[in-house]
């Protein structure tokens, strides 16, 4: 759920210093490097605000604090989809733009935060084909801990790192709570799935343990969604470059990336 991150933390007062021999020492200012980001950070949210107001129902949830995901609206998906299951569902955000951009799928909806998911059914309660599940995926069932942040989008059954909460102060630990564990294959069976199905899946740094954990149901699925990180967010969360490879040895080729996320299909030649 954080497209970017960057660690601020600065050590010194200049930024890129270099000394030469006989030279007073070079510095470039961190501040117009701040400001930049601030505005861009300004710029994205200005055009996701105009996006989300346009339709009526991303209105009504954003009364609810749920903005939708409007920025999946640039992805190029390759079916229509009948199916779309939203592993890490929070309050509904991808889902409101999945029951835009798909009206006719049914949504399977994956959240072990019940404050959330109580939100995201009110979002949702127009959705005739809604049917959501109150646990977290991993690679095996039982109880985890479930670490939840400040921001209850960066909760984790992973702890976040210092990297982490340097750039997403709310991403730190508020509380953490005992959560049900479960596996993807033992709560959906490929032979209930309508197709063309679309698996998205947005843990914060789980992502791997729910593929594990979803290794028959992948044979009815036709794309992936998944959030990808390039550096260690959550601690011992694999990066993106296991993830691609997994997902390609399935017979998911990368298709194309959205900032942060990257997304697979079957139907889509790699490179």
């Amino acid at each position: 759920m954080s497209p970017e991150w960057r660690d601020e933390r600065v050590r010194d007062s200049c930024e890129g210093a270099t000394e030469r021999p006989g030279k007073s020492r070079l510095c470039r200012p961190v501040g117009r490097r701040r400001h930049l980001n601030a505005v861009r950070e300004y710029v994205r949210k200005a055009r996701k605000l105009a996006s989300v107001i346009v339709h009526p129902s991303y209105r009504r949830a954003l009364k609810m604090g749920v903005a939708a995901a409007t920025e999946h609206h640039s992805v190029a998906f390759e079916h229509e989809f009948s199916t779309v299951i939203d592993v890490g569902a929070n309050r509904g955000q991808f889902s409101l733009f999945a029951a835009r951009r798909f009206p006719a799928a049914e949504l399977h909806c994956f959240e072990p935060l019940p404050e959330a998911l109580e939100v995201l059914t009110s979002t949702l309660s127009a959705h005739r084909r809604l049917r959501v599940y109150r646990v977290a995926l991993g690679a095996s069932g039982g109880t985890g801990t479930f670490n939840v942040a400040t921001s209850d989008d960066s909760s984790s059954l992973l702890t976040a790192t210092g990297t982490q909460t340097a750039s997403f102060p709310k991403a730190e630990v508020a509380e953490r709570r005992p959560v049900e564990v479960a596996r993807l294959d033992d709560v959906l069976f490929p032979a209930e799935l309508s197709r063309p199905c679309l698996l998205k899946v947005d843990v914060q740094g789980y992502e791997f343990e729910v593929l594990r954990g979803a290794e028959t149901l992948l044979d009815a699925v036709d794309e992936l969604l998944i959030e990808c990180s390039f550096v260690e967010l959550y601690r011992g969360q694999p990066l993106a470059a296991e993830i691609v490879g997994y997902c390609a040895e399935k017979g998911f080729p990368l298709a194309g990336s959205l900032l942060a996320r990257a997304r697979w299909g079957r139907a889509v030649p790699s490179g």
